[in-house]
């Protein structure tokens, strides 16, 4: 409800629906829990509320290419069967919420073209799945991981953050170089 939604593109949301599986943009399963949004490119701004932790059953988040701000809600954290989380092309600033490390079944993670800044959580390098991330074009600072599941990342996947440095050489960089 605190989204603007210019576009109409929520028009079918209705919040006194105990079932949202009938709502234009929500795909669910056979038990009818939430497992996929779709709200790409949708002209929506606003923040997202925290609330959206609570659909345990989401494997796939696109929210991205709307002009949505705020801070990424560390509650995301708890959506153990996310695949992708899709926030490219957004407004979010803040940081990269550590809670994001928790997300064992990851395997997309794109937050590239927003405003975040802070170090990149360590807790996402532990992310065993994670096969794709982009966190390029923020103010991000700090050093570039290469441990984990970023062994394989390439670098430009962390492009066009000025505070960033690295990657990191076996300890031998700081982990805050660069971060006031």
């Amino acid at each position: 409800m605190g989204l603007k939604d210019p576009a109409n593109v929520l028009q079918s949301w209705d919040p006194t629906l105990v079932n949202p599986c009938t709502w234009f943009h929500v795909t669910c399963n056979e038990k009818q829990a939430v497992t996929r949004i779709d709200l790409g490119n949708s002209h929506l701004a606003g923040p997202l509320i925290p609330e959206l932790g609570t659909l345990k059953h989401l494997q796939f988040l696109e929210l991205y290419g709307n002009n949505l701000s705020g801070r990424i809600p560390p509650e995301l954290g708890n959506l153990e069967n996310l695949i992708s989380l899709d926030l490219y092309n957004n407004q979010f600033s803040g940081s990269i919420p550590g809670s994001l490390g928790d997300l064992k079944s990851l395997r997309f993670l794109r937050l590239n073209n927003n405003r975040l800044t802070g170090r990149i959580p360590r807790s996402l390098t532990g992310i065993s799945k994670l096969k794709v991330i982009d966190i390029s074009s923020n103010d991000l600072c700090g050093t570039i991981p290469m441990s984990g599941s970023f062994e394989h990342i390439p670098v430009k996947s962390f492009e066009n953050n000025s505070r960033l440095n690295g990657p990191e050489l076996l300890g031998s960089v700081s982990y805050t170089l660069g971060c006031a």
